[in-house]
């Protein structure tokens, strides 16, 4: 492939995303509204780092506007679309669900509906593992999810459904990406390892919502961009869990881990658990082994101590971050 559409391109695992397909040479061009769901000089340290190659190209422009994404696909001839464009945040998507429908639903017809109007044959659609709630675990593709606990894993449901549709009247080639809960350097201020890292070193009581002993299969940004980047390759219409598929961890042991990283004291404000909340979540990956030849390969020790290490060596700016 020699150009790629990435939207979302300046969030958390569009601008890694990005990042890595220039570094093979491939030319991408970005779509970014720069929202402010969370502080928005994160996505422009991001986007800084993406101008200085000159085979980027950025738009100023939401998905939600079919004009602005027309004007896009008129100036440029595209191999595959990555739509990591999202409004995220299960929390949130109880205050706005409207926003969240139009984003994560309206938003994907939209381009499904000019990659069919300029023949672009293949779509990378970012999904989540939020779909999984009220299932047995190890989670696998082929479970029921078809009764969403938030309004946001239902817009991704929706999404979802809508490139089949697209698959199976036009022939649009996809690849739908449930990511597991993912994390790492220049992470989502709104996620808790950002907010418990910022938090545990400034001395701030951490907002714990329930006993902190429910778990996530946490999985680095680096290994969430490789297998997205992997599932451009052509496979008919196939769902793929991206996550570390081995032991959760809770959220009380990645509180120790920052504290030990950080030197600090966790000083730990307990809240009631949300309706909303996931207890465990675990992926089997066998899927994604088999098809993408893709695996996880940076453990959670590692990528939390990257993590740790970037927010200190730029606390200048990262300490002034807003959550």
């Amino acid at each position: 492939m020699k150009k790629i559409l990435v939207t979302g391109a300046a969030g958390f695992i569009g601008a890694r995303t990005t990042q890595l397909l220039l570094e093979q040479g491939i030319d991408v061009v970005g779509v970014d509204n720069l929202n402010d769901y969370y502080d928005v000089q994160l996505k422009k340290h991001r986007l800084a780092n993406l101008e200085k190659n000159k085979n980027f190209h950025f738009y100023y422009g939401d998905i939600e506007y079919i004009q602005i994404l027309r004007r896009i696909f008129q100036e440029h001839s595209f191999d595959g679309v990555i739509n990591l464009a999202a409004r995220a945040g299960v929390r949130y998507s109880q205050e706005n669900p409207f926003v969240y429908m139009t984003t994560n639903a309206m938003g994907t017809l939209n381009l499904l509906e000019l990659m069919r109007e300029f023949s672009v044959k293949k779509i990378v659609l970012a999904s989540t593992s939020s779909l999984y709630a009220g299932q047995p675990l190890p989670f696998t593709e082929n479970l029921s999810v078809n009764t969403p606990i938030s309004p946001y894993a239902a817009t991704k449901k929706a999404a979802e459904v809508m490139a089949y549709t697209y698959h199976y009247l036009y022939g649009i080639d996809v690849s739908i990406c449930r990511y597991f809960t993912v994390y790492g350097p220049a992470g989502r201020p709104d996620m808790s390892p950002f907010r418990f890292i910022k938090w545990i070193y400034e001395g701030t009581p951490i907002t714990l919502y329930g006993d902190g002993n429910q778990s996530r299969d946490f999985t680095f940004v680096e290994d969430i961009a490789k297998g997205t980047i992997a599932a451009l390759q052509p496979v008919g219409y196939e769902i793929f869990n991206l996550g570390r598929g081995d032991s959760p961890i809770s959220l009380n042991k990645m509180i120790e881990m920052i504290e030990e990283y950080t030197g600090k004291k966790a000083n730990i404000d307990y809240q009631p658990i949300q309706k909303t909340d996931m207890t465990e979540t675990m992926a089997d990956i066998t899927k994604a082994k088999n098809i993408l030849h893709w695996q996880p390969e940076t453990d959670f020790k590692t990528g939390l101590k990257e993590s740790v290490d970037w927010y200190l060596n730029n606390i200048e700016w990262t300490s002034k971050i807003e959550i």
